[in-house]
C-alpha cells in the first residue's frame, strides 16, 4: 500500500506557525556543520528528534579519514574508495571529498576539536580497506563524542541559531512540488507548522528496522521516509553496509566495537580458536567491512554458533587500555577483560548507504530541499563505505548544502508566508494495535531476509508481510511519535526489500546467495525509486572504472 501524502493531520487555523529562514533538520554533524556555513544575516532553525548529543554522530568510534601523513595520497585514498565501493562510486565525487577532506579536519581543529596526538602531531589510525594511516581519533575511540562536543559548543554560540531539542518531524511540507518547511511536533506544544525558504534534511541513517544494529534508538529512518513522501528520489536502498564486529551478549544493547581495534592487530577467531580471516581474503582482518561481515557469518554456520570472537591478549594491555578506553569499559560491564578474555561479536546493521539522491552541491530533486549526511545517496560510497568516510562525508556535504541554501535564501524576499496548505483529519479506527509487537517482528523479519545474505524466496515473503503491515499501518493517523516511527520504519524497509529483490547479483553489501556473481553488464547501475513514479535505473558504466 502507497503510504499517505501526509502521515498527520493538520490546519493552519489550528495549528500554530513558525517562521525561519533556514530549517535544519537533525542535529548531528551533517546538520551543524550545514549550520557553519549559513551566512549570519539569516535566521536558522534546527530541529533534532532527541538532544543534540544523542546523534549517531556521537557515537562514533573510529574517526575521519583523510589525506594527512608524509607517506599518503590523494590518490591512494581515492583508489581505497573506489575499490572499497565495488564500482557503484562516482570517481569525481571521491576525488572532491578526499580532497577537501584534510581542510574539513583542520577546520575542526581551529573549532576547539582534541584529536590525539603523539610527541605533538596527530596521530593516524588505520582500517580495513585502508593502505595507509590516515584516520584522525579523539579519546581513544571516542571520536564522535569530542568532535560533536566541540561543534555544539560552535554552535550554541551563534546569536542567529535556534534549537528545537526533543522534537519529531512528521513531514515536509511542499506546495506545487517545492518544499516549503516541515510538520513538526513535540511534547511541549503539539504541532507546529515549521515555514522556511530553505531545508536542509540531515537526520542520518536507518539502522531501527533491523533487529541487529549499532545504531541509537533515533535511527528509524524519518528522514528517508519523509523525502520519499515529499516526492524526494530514493536510490541505492539495497546497500546497508553492516560492522562485522559488535559486541553480542543476549539481553544486552548492541554496542559497537571499532575497527580500528582490528586495525591495532585485533584477531577473529571462531568458537574453535581458529583465526579464520585468512581462509576468506588475504587481507585478513584488515578487508572491507562488506568481506569481513560476509565471513563471520559464513562462519557461524559452519561451526553452528551464533556469533564469532575478537582477541586482543597478545597485544600490549596498557595499548588497548590507552587506545580504547571505551571498549574496555563497556566489556567490563559484562565481566570481560579485553586484555585476558575473548569479545563476543557478530554484524549488525550500520550504515545505510542509500538515501535521498544528491546532486554534488547537497540538492535533492525537490526544489528548496537539501540534504547531507547518511540520509543521502551521494555518490561517495558505491555499494560500500569505506571506513571513516562517514564523518567526512557529513563535514563536506554538509558544508555544501549549507552554503547552497544560504545563498538561495538570501536571494528570496523577506516576505515569504504561510500558505493554506492541510491535511484533514480520518475517522478514528477504533481498533488498537499494538505497535511493538510490529516494529519487532518487521525488525526481526528484516534481519532474517535482507541482512548479510539474502534470497529471493525470503525477501518476497517479507515484502508481502510489509504490505499487509501496511495496509493497516500506513493509512491511520496517529498522534505520538511511536506511531510515526513506525510508519516510517515501513516504508523504509519496503524500499529496502523491493531495491534488493530488483538487484540480482551481489556487490558489494547486498549479497544474494541465489545471485552470488557481480553482473556489471546488467547491474552497474543505481536503482531509483519516487512516490508514484516508476523505478528508475541509472547506469553508471561511463563514471566507475575497474580500480
Amino acid at each position: 500500500m502507497e503510504s499517505p501524502r501526509y502521515l498527520a493531520a493538520f490546519s493552519p487555523k489550528k495549528v500554530p506557525h513558525q517562521f525561519t529562514d533556514i530549517l535544519v533538520i537533525g542535529g548531528g554533524l551533517a546538520g551543524l556543520r550545514a549550520v557553519q556555513s549559513i551566512d549570519p544575516s539569516l535566521s536558522v532553525l534546527v530541529i533534532t528528534k532527541d538532544k543534540l548529543t544523542q546523534s549517531s554522530s556521537q557515537y562514533a568510534q573510529g574517526g575521519i579519514a583523510g589525506v594527512l601523513g608524509p607517506e599518503d595520497t590523494f590518490d591512494n585514498h581515492v583508489a581505497d574508495t573506489l575499490t572499497a565501493g565495488h564500482r557503484l562510486c562516482h570517481p569525481d565525487i571521491v576525488e572532491d571529498v578526499v580532497k577537501e577532506a584534510p581542510r574539513r579536519i583542520h577546520e575542526l581543529i581551529t573549532w576547539g576539536t582534541h584529536f590525539d596526538r603523539v610527541s605533538g602531531e596527530l596521530e593516524l589510525g588505520r582500517e580495513g580497506g585502508h593502505s595507509h594511516h590516515r584516520i584522525v581519533h579523539a579519546l581513544g575511540d571516542a571520536t564522535g563524542k569530542e568532535v560533536m562536543r566541540a561543534i555544539i559548543e560552535r554552535t550554541r554560540g551563534l546569536p542567529h541559531v535556534e534549537s528545537w531539542e526533543k522534537t519529531v518531524t512528521i513531514d515536509l511540507l511542499t506546495v506545487d512540488g517545492t518544499c516549503r518547511g516541515a510538520l513538526v511536533w513535540n511534547e511541549q506544544h503539539g504541532k507546529t507548522l515549521v515555514w522556511a525558504k530553505q531545508t536542509i534534511l540531515c537526520t542520518g541513517g536507518a539502522g531501527q528496522v533491523y533487529r541487529e544494529t549499532t545504531n541509537p534508538a533515533v535511527a528509524t529512518g524519518d528522514g528517508v521516509a519523509i523525502a520519499y513522501r515529499a516526492g524526494a528520489e530514493i536510490r541505492d536502498m539495497e546497500f546497508m553496509q553492516f560492522h562485522p564486529t559488535v559486541l553480542y551478549i543476549a539481553g544486552s544493547s548492541r554496542n559497537l566495537i571499532t575497527e580500528a581495534v582490528r586495525g591495532a592487530g585485533a584477531q577473529l577467531v571462531d568458537r574453535n580458536g581458529h583465526r579464520f580471516m585468512q581462509d576468506y581474503d588475504s587481507r585478513g582482518e584488515l578487508a572491507p567491512r562488506d568481506v569481513v561481515s560476509r565471513a563471520i557469518v559464513e562462519q557461524m554456520r559452519k561451526t553452528h554458533h551464533s556469533h564469532v570472537y575478537l582477541r586482543l591478549d597478545h597485544l600490549d594491555a596498557d595499548l588497548v587500555h590507552k587506545r580504547f578506553p571505551g571498549i574496555v569499559a563497556i566489556c567490563s560491564k559484562f565481566h570481560i577483560d579485553v586484555t585476558k578474555d575473548r569479545i563476543p561479536v557478530r554484524p549488525g546493521a550500520h550504515y545505510m548507504i542509500g538515501g535521498a539522491t544528491v546532486d554534488p552541491h547537497g540538492r535533492t530533486q525537490v526544489p528548496h530541499l537539501w540534504a547531507a549526511g547518511e540520509v543521502t545517496s551521494s555518490g561517495l560510497h558505491g555499494a560500500n563505505r569505506l571506513a571513516s568516510n562517514s564523518l567526512l562525508e557529513g563535514l563536506v556535504f554538509g558544508a555544501r548544502a549549507g552554503q547552497g541554501a544560504s545563498e538561495s535564501a538570501l536571494s528570496m524576499a523577506d516576505d515569504f508566508q504561510a500558505v493554506p496548505l492541510e491535511n484533514p483529519p480520518l475517522a478514528e479506527v477504533s481498533d488498537a494495535l499494538d505497535l511493538a509487537d510490529i516494529r519487532n517482528s518487521l525488525k526481526s523479519m528484516l534481519w532474517h531476509a535482507a541482512g548479510v545474505r539474502r534470497r529471493g524466496p525470503e525477501m518476497e515473503e517479507a515484502r508481502d508481510m510489509i504490505w499487509q503491515w501496511s495496509a493497516y499501518v500506513l493509512g491511520r493517523q496517529f498522534h505520538h511519535p511511536e506511531g510515526w516511527e513506525l510508519q516510517n520504519m515501513l516504508t523504509v524497509a519496503g524500499l529496502i526489500i523491493e531495491a534488493a529483490l530488483t538487484r540480482e547479483e551481489s556487490r558489494g553489501v547486498h549479497q544474494r546467495i541465489d545471485f552470488r556473481d557481480t553482473d556489471d553488464e546488467k547491474w552497474l547501475a543505481h536503482l531509483g525509486f519516487r512516490r508514484d513514479a516508476e523505478p528508475r535505473r541509472e547506469s553508471v558504466s561511463n563514471l566507475a572504472p575497474a580500480p
